[in-house]
């Protein structure tokens, strides 16, 4: 008993020296007793629900470091960086590193120092790694984003499921396996492959009382942004399913003179990303980021007052996901899904005409293979660019499935794919010494290269193209040209840094391409039509609460009605018709204003139920109209 107590202590007391809090939140507390009491654990708590600090805690606590197995290396930079900005000894490995600077790490695990170890699931698979392992004292095991074990859940990681057989190097480490999205069958796959024979499950209720449901079938979506945002002085984020979509919504924003508004996509450079992830995160209040949902995870944003969704999200997973990332602070918050009938049908075709037949899966890998060269069984150690529309040129196939195909290989971990702005690479395929035997025009532009990129003459060289075309004085174009020119010389390899490009993690094996990755390929996209198919009747329907059909969803039993989305409060007895009224009144008292200003005002009322209550007190007499649009009192 007085031990118990004692934990209770050391743990509420590490809370607030590094994290500033005197209590938990729900579930908190019981999951990081759990670990510490050295018990598999699975942690399912909502968006904004503080998965991370049930994991970062105990492992101050405990001896050893916490190897904490993450899907993606953003989130990974994110959470040492903030880890460290609280003193925190946290470290990640990545491909990026080079074997100095991990030997480093490594190091500093062995002698205790670091107590957080961050990896990706594909290092379990790295003998390096295995072998280094071993000599560090490990407390306990966080499995991030869990449900990317099951091949029903979204995002689906093959490599999630050799955490199972590395568990048996640490058949004394527990494990806690932690996720804000599995529905009761993904939950039972978590189970299974993580190999709990019995473990502790703390499942959090999804719902979320401070956030009201709005969906909006609406045919100019642009205006009624405009619309909500006119209004707005808070902090907020719009999800579009493109670039291109969260590009032109940000410039027509910006047109309509609503300030603060910009745009994030995974097309952006790392500098551009972080420079506009960074004044998001930074400011206060009335700051708008229109975004594919290359944004959002692991972002660490309280007051975030409303999420917008342009369009259907392709799952419910991914929809409550988005949505939960407003009002982590318990305060009142606005969630918006705008649709239109003509927009499901789109995005039916959309999905229809992105799923290639199986002679297509194959045709566009076999092209791969070919072109880069790649025969069966061999691993290429160099980088290639990637040109999608030469793909498409070749083999007849569109863009969409083609995208869809590459996004799967990158998924799989069979290929990594770089599609956002980098550094060129550049690459001597001679010798320094040989410079002379080269042609006079070839051998000058060769040792300009030398003078002006760092390293170059030792090993393969990053180099910014912008700055170097400054100091030779010549243009980007030109610039390209010459490098290309060389390269068909074979005297360099060089990677243009500003065109996508692929690197191929495993060997070439056509059977298995055939075999199981197609018929993976193929439940995957059945997955993924299902899904939408879920997604589409939560759009549509209108009879049932929003919040209810979410929690049903996600397996919780008999579910009450919120009582705040647009149904609960559409159907609300009609007594509260006077209380809309007077809110007219007041509202029209302080100054005229449109249908859809008052809508946003009253906190984005049904505006076909606001106009029976303005044709009512037009009626009455209460109210009259300036122009056609705009209302005042009388």
């Amino acid at each position: 008993m007085q031990m118990a107590a004692n934990i209770s202590k050391i743990i509420k007391e590490t809370l607030y020296n590094f994290w500033g809090y005197h209590d938990f939140r729900d579930s908190q507390e019981e999951i990081i007793h759990s670990v510490i009491h050295s018990k598999d654990t699975i942690a399912l708590l909502p968006t904004g629900g503080g998965k991370s600090l049930c994991y970062q805690l105990p492992a101050l606590v405990l001896e050893g470091t916490c190897l904490v197995i993450s899907p993606l290396l953003a989130l990974m930079k994110d959470q040492v960086q903030q880890l460290k900005s609280k003193g925190i000894e946290a470290e990640y490995l990545s491909s990026e590193l080079d074997e100095l600077q991990e030997e480093e790490i490594y190091g500093r695990c062995i002698e205790g120092f670091t107590k957080l170890l961050y990896v990706s699931p594909e290092r379990l698979q790295n003998s390096t790694f295995i072998n280094r392992i071993e000599e560090i004292a490990i407390s306990f095991i966080a499995v991030d984003e869990a449900h990317c074990i099951s091949e029903w859940g979204q995002d689906f990681r093959p490599s999630y499921q050799n955490i199972k057989k590395f568990r048996t190097q640490f058949k004394n480490v527990p494990c806690l396996a932690l996720t804000a999205t599995a529905t009761p069958k993904v939950l039972e796959d978590i189970k299974t492959k993580l190999g709990f024979l019995q473990c502790s499950v703390f499942k959090k209720s999804f719902k979320r009382e401070n956030i009201q449901i709005y969906n909006d079938e609406v045919a100019d979506k642009y205006a009624h942004i405009s619309n909500i945002l006119k209004h707005n002085n808070s902090s907020g984020i719009i999800y579009t399913r493109t670039r291109k979509d969260a590009e032109e919504l940000a410039q027509f924003l910006q047109s309509r003179n609503i300030q603060n508004v910009d745009y994030f996509h995974a097309g952006l450079s790392t500098k551009e990303k972080n420079s506009k992830q960074e004044k998001w995160l930074k400011s206060n209040n009335n700051n708008v980021l229109v975004s594919t949902n290359a944004f959002g995870m692991g972002i660490d944003k309280d007051n975030v007052r409303f999420v917008i969704h342009l369009s259907p999200s392709a799952s419910l997973e991914n929809y409550y996901q988005e949505i939960g990332r407003a009002g982590r602070d318990g305060e009142k918050s606005f969630a918006f899904l705008l649709w239109n009938e003509q927009e499901l049908m789109d995005l039916d075709d959309v999905l229809k005409n992105s799923t290639p037949n199986k002679n297509e899966f194959i045709k566009i890998i076999s092209y791969l293979y070919s072109k880069f060269m790649i025969a069966e069984n061999e691993l290429p150690e160099q980088i290639f660019e990637l040109h999608t529309s030469k793909i498409k040129d070749f083999t007849k196939i569109s863009q969409a499935k083609i995208k869809n195909v590459l996004n799967f290989l990158h998924n799989q971990e069979l290929v990594y794919i770089n599609t956002s702005k980098k550094l060129s690479t550049l690459e001597l395929k001679f010798e320094v010494s040989d410079l002379e035997s080269l042609s006079k025009k070839d051998g000058y532009f060769i040792e300009l290269l030398l003078r002006n990129i760092d390293g170059l003459s030792t090993h393969k060289a990053h180099f910014s193209e912008a700055n170097l075309c400054k100091k030779l004085g010549v243009e980007s174009k030109e610039l390209k040209e010459r490098l290309r020119e060389v390269q068909q010389k074979n005297f360099v390899e060089y990677l243009d840094g500003s065109l996508h490009s692929i690197r191929f993690l495993k060997p070439r094996e056509d059977r298995s391409i055939l075999g199981k990755w197609w018929n993976l390929f193929e439940q995957i996209q059945k997955n993924k039509l299902q899904k939408w198919e879920e997604m589409k009747f939560y759009a549509r329907n209108a009879e049932f609460c929003k919040m209810k059909l979410i929690l049903s969803y996600f397996g919780e039993k008999s579910p009450k009605d919120c009582g705040t989305c647009y149904v609960c409060t559409n159907t609300r007895p009609a007594e509260k018709q006077q209380s809309i009224e007077s809110q007219i009144l007041d509202l029209l008292k302080q100054k005229p204003a449109t249908i859809d200003d008052l809508a946003v005002l009253m906190n984005f009322h049904q505006k076909d139920k606001l106009q029976s209550q303005l044709i009512f007190l037009l009626e009455l007499g209460k109210i009259k109209m300036l122009d056609f649009r705009t209302y005042t009192i009388k």
